[in-house]
C-alpha cells in the first residue's frame, strides 16, 4: 500500500507513521526526497505548508525576482535545467524548474501540501517523533479528518529565508494605507501615482525598485547602510545554447565546473579580508561610472569592508536612485503616522503605500519554538540557554535525536551557490539513515561534546573573516555578535566533511530494525562531482 493510500485508508483521526518526514518543499527538502528514491527508499513524506512546492522561490514573487548565483550552478548535480533562458534565472523558471524534479523524480505522491508542521514532538517511550499538523482535527483535501503524523526520523528543510522580519517601527501599527513585506507582495495593489516608501536596501529592494520606479508617483528609500554592489553580467541564453545543453549534456557541466571553481576563488577572499580590496576597487568603480553626482556618490558609499555584508548585483540600482520621483533618505526613522513617515531629523514625508525590504528571520530561527525535544524543551530554549545557535555540521544538534537540519546554523555562504551545500548536507543524512538501518539503531543524537569541539573550532576561523571583521552589522550575526549563518571555506572543504557519516561523533539507542528496507550505503546518495576531488575522511572535530 502506498503511503498516499494508507493516508486515506487510517481511521478517522489517527496519525500516519512513517519512516521519514521532511518539513518544507524547497530545494533543501526536494533534494532530499530525491536522494532517498534514488536510495531505494520510499517510507517518507514532504509536509509543505504552501499549496506548491518552491520555498522561498514560490513565495517570493515581487516585480524583478531573480536570483544573484549563475544559473548554471543554481540547479541540482543530479538535474541540470538546459532551459534557462538567461545568465542569472528569473524566480519563474527557478519555480517551474522545482515543480518539474518533483514530477520527475517521482515526488509528487510523497507531498502534502497545504500541510504545515504546527509542533514537532519527541516521545522518549516510543523513541519516535509526534507531529502535529496545521487544521488538525479539520478535513483534508480528501474528505477525512485531518490526523498528524509519527516519524522515526524527522529532516527539517525549513529555509533560512524562510520567515519574513518587519521593522519594529514605533507607530507602524497605526499606518492607514497598505503595508507588505517584499516576501508577501500584494499584487492586488496598484502602486500607480502612489506615494511608496521602501525600508531597506539589501538583496530584495535593489531589484524591485527599479521595477516599480517608473510606475509610483514618488518613491521614498530608506537607508540604513548602503551595500556594496557590482555590475549583474546578466544575458539572454541563445537557443543554440540550449540546444547544445540538451543534445550534450556534458557541455553544461563542464561551463558548471567551470563558474563553480571561479566562485570557489572568492571564499578565499572572505576568509582573509585583506585580499578583498581588488573586488572592492571593482565595486567602487561601478559605483563611480554610475552616480556622477559626488554628494551622492558619498552617501551610497559603504564605510565597511565589501563582503561584510552581502555583496549585491546589480546594474538598475544606481541609475532608479537617481530618477526625479526619487529620494534616497538617509537619517533614520523615528516614527510610523497613519499618513507619513517621520524620519528623525523631524522631516514628515508623506506615504500610501509601506514596502518592507528588511529580510528574514536567520539567526533566531522561528521554527525552533515548534520543535520539543526529549523532556518537553523547545530548540529555541536550549539555542537561547547557550547564547546562540550551534549545530554539528549544520545538520543535528545535541539533545534533539533523529531530526536532521538542511540549511542549518552556519551552512549558509557569502560566494557561491546554496544548492552545493545543500546537496552535500543530505549525503550525509542518507548515510546517517544507512548507518541506522545497517546497526538496527532505534536513534542517533549528536555527542555534546563533539558538538562543542566543532563549533569551538568553527568560531575560531570566523574570527578571522570579513564578516566577523570587516566592520559593519549584518544579519549574518545574532544578538550577541556570534556569526551563526556562514560556513568559514570552501564549498568543498563542506562536502569532503560530509561526505560520510561519522558515527563516532554520535551515541546511538539500539532497538528492532525497522520494517521497511533504509536506504543503501552513501556511495548512491553523492551529488554528482563537479570538480571537488575525493579526500580521505577529516580528524575528530575538524572543520576540514
Amino acid at each position: 500500500m502506498s503511503l498516499t493510500e494508507r493516508d486515506e485508508a487510517r481511521p478517522q483521526g489517527v496519525r500516519t507513521h512513517v519512516r521519514v518526514l521532511i518539513v518544507g518543499a524547497g530545494f533543501s527538502g526536494l533534494a532530499m526526497a530525491v536522494r532517498l528514491k534514488q536510495a531505494g527508499f520510499d517510507e517518507f513524506v514532504v509536509l509543505e505548508r504552501g499549496d506548491d512546492v518552491g520555498g522561498t522561490w514560490r513565495d517570493n514573487t515581487y516585480p524583478g525576482a531573480a536570483c544573484d548565483v549563475p544559473s548554471h550552478l543554481y540547479s541540482f548535480s543530479f538535474a541540470p535545467n538546459p532551459r534557462w533562458t538567461r545568465a542569472f534565472s528569473p524566480q519563474r523558471e527557478i519555480l517551474d524548474y522545482l515543480r518539474d524534479v518533483a514530477r520527475r523524480y517521482g515526488i509528487v505522491p510523497h507531498l502534502r501540501l497545504g500541510t504545515g508542521a504546527e509542533a514537532l514532538r519527541w516521545d522518549d517511550s516510543e523513541r519516535h517523533w509526534v507531529v502535529d499538523v496545521d487544521g488538525q482535527g479539520r478535513q483534508d483535501r480528501q474528505g477525512g479528518e485531518r490526523a498528524g503524523y509519527t516519524a522515526d526520523v524527522v529532516v527539517g528543510a525549513l529555509g533560512a529565508l524562510s520567515e519574513p522580519s518587519l521593522p519594529d517601527i514605533p507607530g507602524i501599527d497605526s499606518f492607514a494605507g497598505t503595508l507588505f513585506h517584499s516576501a508577501g507582495w500584494d499584487h492586488g495593489h496598484d502602486l500607480a501615482g502612489e506615494r511608496v516608501a521602501v525600508i531597506g536596501t539589501g538583496a530584495s529592494a535593489i531589484q524591485f525598485v527599479p521595477e516599480i520606479q517608473p510606475v509610483v508617483a514618488h518613491l521614498d528609500v530608506y537607508q540604513r547602510t548602503p551595500p556594496w554592489i557590482v555590475g549583474r553580467r546578466d544575458r539572454a541564453l541563445r537557443p543554440l545554447e540550449r540546444r547544445l545543453f540538451r543534445a550534450v549534456p556534458a557541455a553544461q557541466k563542464a561551463i558548471r565546473g567551470g563558474i563553480y571553481w571561479l566562485r570557489e576563488l572568492l571564499s578565499f577572499g572572505f576568509t582573509h579580508p585583506q585580499r578583498m580590496q581588488a573586488i572592492q576597487r571593482m565595486a567602487a568603480a561601478h559605483l563611480a561610472r554610475q552616480v556622477p553626482d559626488p554628494e551622492l556618490r558619498r552617501r551610497i558609499t559603504p564605510s565597511y569592508t565589501i563582503g561584510c555584508k552581502r555583496i549585491l548585483i546589480s546594474n538598475d540600482w544606481y541609475p532608479a536612485i537617481q530618477q526625479p520621483n526619487v529620494e534616497l533618505v538617509t537619517d533614520g526613522i523615528a516614527e510610523v503616522r497613519p499618513h507619513s513617515i517621520v524620519t528623525a531629523d523631524g522631516t514628515e514625508h508623506p506615504t500610501d503605500t509601506i514596502i518592507c525590504g528588511t529580510g528574514f528571520h536567520v539567526t533566531d530561527f522561528p521554527a525552533g519554538r515548534r520543535i520539543h525535544g526529549p523532556g518537553g524543551v523547545t530548540l529555541s530554549d536550549v539555542w537561547q540557554a547557550r547564547g546562540s545557535m550551534e549545530a554539528y555540521l549544520g545538520t543535528t544538534v545535541a539533545g534533539f535525536p533523529n531530526l536532521f537540519l538542511l540549511v542549518g546554523p552556519n551552512t549558509g555562504l557569502g560566494h557561491t551557490s546554496m544548492v552545493f551545500m545543500i546537496e552535500s548536507q543530505v549525503a550525509y543524512v542518507v548515510d546517517a539513515l544507512a548507518h541506522m538501518g545497517a546497526t538496527a539503531a532505534a536513534t542517533l543524537e549528536v555527542r555534546p561534546d563533539a558538538q562543542e569541539r566543532y563549533n569551538e573550532r568553527l568560531q575560531h576561523r570566523l574570527a578571522r573573516t570579513v564578516w566577523n571583521r570587516g566592520g559593519c552589522r549584518s544579519w549574518y550575526l545574532d544578538a550577541n555578535g556570534r556569526n551563526t549563518s556562514l560556513w568559514p571555506g570552501s564549498t568543498w572543504t563542506f562536502r569532503r566533511r560530509t561526505r560520510r557519516f561519522d558515527p563516532w561523533a554520535y551515541r546511538s539507542d539500539w532497538g528492532p530494525a525497522p520494517a521497511e528496507a533504509s536506504p543503501r550505503p552513501a556511495q548512491n546518495a553523492q551529488p554528482a562531482p563537479i570538480g571537488p576531488p575525493a579526500a580521505a575522511p577529516p580528524g575528530r572535530g575538524s572543520l576540514d
